[in-house]
């Protein structure tokens, strides 16, 4: 069995969820978001707790070899390496995304990311992010649909959102604006990331 796969998800007070065929929509105080899993795999939801599990038709094949295995007196294989291997490798996959999904409506995600660098800063213009990164133009970010982009401070940008997929593509998207070099350590990076540095060239 698979290891994460199996285990169940506590629905905390104040989410609400429900299962429909291969969908499971989740909301709560930061928002509501709506997941549709591969059909091999089911959601199941039992009073506050969600489960996801292989098709019960895989499952039936995979104990149905495991009991030929016994009855001919050969090694009986696990669940896991009975199971289909498409089932197999979207169990764990499938549970991780529920997980996420019940975890961003009630508490949400976030990134920091700093800038370093002389002049390198950011402000808010708007719902919109405007930065000074060297270039001889200002690059302008606007924020997805369900993420809140701030700036406290003109070295430092935070990213939130409930849908923990779309707070880290939009951190990537703003880091590829200028991406920390190895020299001097200039651009954009995750906070506590570290860079491997470079030495230059000697005279």
């Amino acid at each position: 069995m698979s290891r994460i796969g199996k285990l169940a998800i506590p629905v905390p007070a104040g989410a609400t969820v429900s299962v429909s065929g291969q969908t499971i929509k989740a909301k709560g105080p930061k928002g509501e978001l709506v997941l549709v899993l591969p059909d091999v795999i089911t959601p199941k939801l039992e009073g506050s707790e969600l489960s996801v599990m292989p098709r019960a038709d895989l499952l039936k094949a995979a104990n149905e070899a495991i009991e030929a295995a016994k009855a001919k007196g050969k090694r009986a294989p696990t669940l896991a390496e009975s199971l289909d291997a498409n089932a197999r490798t979207q169990w764990g996959t499938a549970r991780a995304r529920a997980a996420n999904l019940v975890d961003g409506v009630t508490k949400g995600y976030s990134k920091t990311l700093e800038l370093v660098g002389v002049g390198y800063r950011a402000q808010m213009q708007g719902k919109d992010l405007k930065l000074a990164l060297g270039y001889s133009h200002d690059v302008i970010f606007k924020a997805p649909e369900g993420i809140t982009i701030s700036s406290a401070k003109p070295t430092e940008i935070v990213i939130t959102g409930a849908d923990k997929q779309a707070v880290g593509q939009a951190a990537a998207v703003i880091k590829k604006f200028r991406p920390p070099e190895p020299y001097k350590g200039k651009g954009i990076r995750l906070q506590g990331e570290y860079v491997r540095r470079k030495e230059g060239k000697k005279k």
